[in-house]
């Protein structure tokens, strides 16, 4: 039995399903910013399996970018939920309304 494009589509789905599933029904900021690293792995994964079916590099490379900007994007976040750590002692999303006029 091979792997084909199907099957990596279908794993790269259910990340992004999970991801959906984290950002949509959990409260906490860690949590949520986990479910948005899923849901770019799934996009990934599939960006991979489709520039491997038809033979390219290209989505590969916008891969690469993607996971430079994602790794980013965790340390930005995560010292923003460290920093309303600290100053709010929680880390419930429904605890900063900091932004809120």
């Amino acid at each position: 039995m091979t792997v084909g494009l199907a099957h990596y589509l279908t794993v790269g789905a259910i990340l992004f399903a999970l991801g959906v599933f984290a950002v949509m029904t959990r409260r906490n900021a860690v949590a949520l910013l986990m479910g948005v690293e899923l849901m770019l792995n799934g996009v990934n994964l599939a960006f991979v399996a489709f520039s491997r079916a038809h033979g390219t590099l290209d989505a590969q490379v916008l891969v690469f970018f993607v996971m430079v900007v994602a790794a980013a994007e965790a340390a930005v976040g995560l010292a923003i939920v460290i920093a309303l750590h600290r100053h709010r002692d929680t880390l419930d999303l429904d605890a900063f309304n900091l932004m809120k006029g």
